[in-house]
This record gives structure tokens, C-alpha cells and sequence, in this order.
């Protein structure tokens, strides 16, 4: 973690990453077609259930596949829990500024649900910026995932607030909740201030 962002320090773009490996993602498969792929391999079936549960969650197809609930920043410092309400007024979390400590260690923590068919490669990115010039991109592979009534949860890896005068202030991040066919699932942006005590008004 670097002295004066808030954020993993900045990754190389997932795109030119995956140009390097030359990576594309397989063909995108519906939950139905894999149920009936290789019924008689007995192993293979158990872990199909394992993954996918006893059958195809029923939903409203008008129901966007994965819905992205909530994040939070854990931090066991904290006075009180950093959250952020998703299925709210994303304007009105635009305006919201979350407070962190300087030196504090964190994790961001998602909740999303996946509701008709599995989700190959989910990813977070999140951008960040202060007056207005970027100053850190990170990428955390969440994963692939088969639709359940249950939460997902995701935890990325501890990190710590940056510390000293010149990296406190508030930060401006802008978060994507993506997938490997370039599906956008949500995006948002929300403020960070990092404060030298938590009940800092500065």
C-alpha cells in the first residue's frame, strides 16, 4: 500500500492482461444446457449439484441476473460498520462520503446474489481519483458463481489506509461490477475521506 492512495496501488488493465495470455473466455453455456451435459458421469453430476444446488432458482426474468447488494468496509477499528446500501439511490450515495482512519486496516467486503444462470468471471474494479485526476485502478477477481436463493460474499485482501498529512482528505471512487463477457452488473461511485481520528470533522 502506498503512502498517499486509499486503494491497492494501481494493476495492469484486466483487458491487456488478457491480451498477453491471449485469454477469451469459453462460450457462455445456459444453466439448463450444463444440467443435462454428461448425466451419466456420476462425479460429474455430484459436483454439478455442489455447485448448483438442486435445480434453476425460479426468478422474474425481468430481474437483472446478478443483483449487487451492499459493500462494506471491515474494519474491527471502526466505530461503527462502513456500509453502503446498493439497491438504494445510487445518486444520493454519490453524494455520501464514508470516513476511514488513516493507518486503518480494511477489507472490502461484497454481498451479490446470482439468480437464473451461473456468472463466469465476476470482477470489482474500482477507480480512484482526487480533483479529478485518477490515481489508482485496482482489480480483484471475485470469481464464477451458480444462481442460489443465498448471498454471495466476497472479501478482498486486508489493505491500510494510507497515513500522514498529504494523503489525508477525501477520495472520489468509482466502482464496476463486471464479468468476462463484459457485462456491466453495476456501477457506482461513492466518496472516502481519510481523517487523522475517526471523529475528525476535517
Amino acid at each position: 500500500m502506498s503512502e498517499n492512495i486509499p486503494v491497492t496501488p494501481e494493476v495492469e488493465d484486466d483487458d491487456e492482461v488478457d491480451s498477453k495470455l491471449n485469454y477469451k473466455p469459453p462460450p457462455q453455456k445456459s444453466l439448463q444446457e450444463i444440467q443435462e451435459m454428461d448425466k451419466d458421469d456420476e462425479s460429474l453430476e455430484k459436483y454439478k449439484k455442489s455447485l448448483l444446488g438442486d435445480g434453476p432458482v425460479i426468478a422474474d426474468p425481468s430481474i437483472p441476473n446478478v443483483k449487487v447488494i451492499r459493500l462494506t468496509l471491515v474494519c474491527n477499528t471502526a466505530p461503527a460498520p462502513i456500509t453502503m446500501d446498493l439497491t438504494q439511490d445510487l445518486e444520493t450515495l454519490k453524494k455520501t462520503t464514508f470516513v476511514l482512519k488513516e493507518g486503518s486496516e480494511y477489507r472490502v467486503k461484497i454481498h451479490f446474489t446470482v439468480c437464473r444462470e451461473i456468472v463466469s468471471g465476476l470482477k470489482y474494479v474500482q477507480q480512484t481519483f482526487r480533483t479529478s485526476v485518477k490515481v489508482a485502478k485496482a482489480t480483484f477477481m471475485v470469481g464464477s458463481y451458480g444462481p442460489r436463493v443465498e448471498e454471495y460474499e466476497f472479501l478482498t485482501p486486508l489493505e491500510e489506509a494510507p497515513k500522514g498529512m498529504l494523503s489525508r482528505g477525501t477520495y472520489r471512487n468509482k466502482s464496476f461490477f463486471t464479468d468476462d463477457d463484459n457485462h456491466n452488473h453495476l456501477t457506482w461511485e461513492w466518496n472516502l475521506s481519510i481523517r487523522k481520528e475517526w471523529d475528525d470533522a476535517s
